[in-house]
């Protein structure tokens, strides 16, 4: 790509330097429309290219067709946001409104540009370019007669030119004739004189910039005819006509020529003075309009009658045409500037649509943002709300583990109190009774005596297995640890019941549940609840088997049944499971699951007692 521009630009450069033909115009038209239609092409780019095209057509005094680039390339950079190259353009586009007397349109045109270059950073080139805007300015004021505005543009043209970096010698030089101009036109010529002297002290002018000497010489020339100081006239004005004929500045001659007409006229000396007009007319031929008028009209004032007549006819018929060809370009001018203000609206339109999509966008995002906080915030307040439930259960079970407890504590003191009531009634009477006996036999001999006596003896030892069997009955205690057993056995028995599912329940009769933390007997009777609970919702199965063994002071707990089974690997946690998890996280615990589709599921819990 960048060879590619590389070889466009030296191509432009070799047509811009021979275009001089008809033919070659034609062909930059064309490598432009080829670069318009070639979307590969930065736009940036080629509205530089236009640009480069419009500062070559506007140095060749081809106004009308320098606008149409300048313009072209002004809505590329103004539509790109390049404010820089935006205020260069619009520079240019003043200066050809300039040319073409729309000095209205002209003065908002640089008054644009300069405003944008004030909003820009400052560097060389943005200030070079502000004095150029100060001065186009100046030559604007002076053509609509604003003399003191022109002056005070042309001075501040002067001053930043002063103070650039560079070799501004010609410029300073051409903003100091143009002072001197303006004091001319406005009629103070003896400031007019002092500005082109203080030029013409500059020796170095002539060898360096033939043309702005020669400007200011021919000026300073013409100021001293204004003053009637006639005494180094019509030298100087040969002297300057001199120059422009060793140094091929024939334009500049031309004002020249027509100023040696003026001073031959007034003379007295028509020869002469016909000899320069028609000299001069001879040489705008070539160039502008404007000077061929002036060359016109001094021919009209110059010619014997007949002659005088039509020059004065062609003066106005040529006046009528440029003032027509200006009137149709301002036209077309201000139809161009239509369309760009058209498209900075546009432009503006543009803008306000992407501000309310960016607000509308920011309202979106806090709007989701706050929906999303709401139903976060509400997740968080039913998962509170389902800790505080669990906490209510676990306080429910709690409570009816100390209930089961009271229940198990009467029937301790029931069973005490039947021991008591036996002890007393039963084996103390019996007891009672056979010591009599005894002592009734103490004395007797007899054969019958003894027999009795032995029988009262095995009624002794009866009684002492009695009193063995109740006392081994006390230090008994038949409830200790089966309380949480026999809740479990209701839970479980509650459950396969409304579940419609047959159960077994083993359990080893050496787990000392009375070393269990309440907490722990909490979490384990809601494992067995959710796990019959998901039996029952998602297994269809039709036996359970719930199992509690010890191993190595371990809880195992294993939860069985014949449901339909599930993929392990796949299956998605569900809010039961992922409670039994959390309940085997808080006791410590670990758990395992096995499962196989069509043949069942089972849960292996292990907690440690401590």
């Amino acid at each position: 790509m960048k060879y590619k521009i590389f070889y466009i630009t030296v191509f432009f450069g070799f047509f811009f330097i021979s275009a001089q033909t008809e033919r070659n115009i034609l062909q930059i038209d064309s490598i432009l429309n080829h670069l318009d239609k070639n979307k590969s092409f930065d736009s940036i780019f080629i509205a530089r290219e236009y640009y480069k095209v419009g500062e070559l057509y506007r140095k060749s005094l081809l106004v009308d067709t320098a606008y149409y680039y300048y313009q072209t390339a002004e809505k590329i950079f103004r539509k790109n946001n390049y404010k820089y190259e935006t205020a260069i353009t619009l520079y240019g586009i003043g200066v050809c409104q300039s040319n073409n007397k729309d000095y209205t349109g002209s003065e908002v045109t640089l008054i644009e540009s300069l405003t944008i270059l004030n909003e820009l950073p400052i560097d060389k080139n943005v200030i070079e370019y502000r004095a150029y805007n100060y001065n186009q300015l100046g030559i604007v004021f002076n053509e609509l007669g604003q003399f003191e505005e022109s002056i005070k543009y042309h001075n501040m043209a002067l001053d930043i030119k002063k103070e650039l970096d560079g070799d501004f010698q010609r410029s300073i030089g051409l903003s100091e004739n143009n002072i001197g101009y303006v004091y001319k036109e406005a009629g103070k010529y003896v400031l007019a004189k002092e500005a082109f002297n203080r030029i013409l002290e500059d020796e170095s002018l002539i060898a360096n910039h033939t043309d702005i000497y020669v400007l200011a010489l021919g000026n300073y020339s013409h100021t001293l005819y204004l003053l009637k100081e006639l005494d180094k006239l019509p030298d100087l004005y040969l002297k300057a006509l001199k120059i422009c004929d060793s140094t091929g500045l024939e334009y500049n001659s031309i004002i020249i020529h027509q100023h040696l007409a003026e001073y031959y006229n007034y003379k007295g000396l028509k020869d002469s003075a016909l000899y320069y007009a028609y000299k001069a007319k001879e040489i705008s031929e070539k160039y502008n309009n404007d000077d061929l008028l002036k060359s016109l009209l001094i021919l009209s004032e110059t010619e014997e009658k007949d002659k005088a007549i039509k020059f004065l006819k062609d003066y106005v018929s040529l006046s009528d045409s440029i003032q027509k060809a200006e009137r149709a370009i301002r036209d077309k001018f201000a139809r161009i500037r239509f369309e760009t203000q058209k498209i900075e609206q546009e432009n503006i339109q543009i803008a306000k649509e992407r501000m309310w999509l960016l607000i509308i966008s920011v309202v979106v995002i806090l709007a989701s943002l706050l929906l999303y906080l709401v139903i976060h915030q509400r997740n968080k307040n039913k998962e509170l709300r389902f800790v505080q439930q669990q906490q209510e259960a676990n306080e429910e079970i709690y409570n009816l583990m100390l209930s089961q407890n009271e229940s198990i504590e009467e029937a301790r003191t029931q069973e005490k109190k039947r021991i008591s009531e036996e002890l007393h009634d039963g084996v103390l009477g019996r007891l009672f009774g056979t010591r009599l006996s005894l002592d009734s036999l103490n004395m007797a001999t007899s054969t019958e005596a003894i027999k009795s006596r032995g029988q009262y003896i095995e009624e002794l030892k009866t009684i002492e297995q009695d009193i063995r069997k109740v006392s081994h009955e006390l230090n008994t205690d038949f409830v200790a640890g089966s309380g949480f057993m026999d809740i479990l056995k209701t839970l479980v028995e509650t459950q396969c019941l409304a579940y419609d599912v047959e159960y077994k329940l083993d359990y080893d009769e050496v787990i000392n549940w009375d070393e269990v933390s309440n907490i722990k007997k909490i979490h384990i009777y809601r494992i067995v609840q959710e796990a019959l609970h998901n039996i029952y919702k998602h297994a269809n199965a039709k036996h359970v088997k719930i199992s509690f063994k010890l191993k190595n002071n371990v809880i195992c707990l294993a939860v069985e049944d014949d449901g339909k089974g599930f993929d392990v690997n796949k299956a998605k946690s569900g809010i039961g499971l992922k409670n039994i998890h959390s309940r085997i996280k808080g006791i410590n615990g670990k758990i395992k699951i096995n499962s196989e589709i069509a043949k069942g599921t089972k849960v292996s819990i292990e907690v440690p007692i401590p």
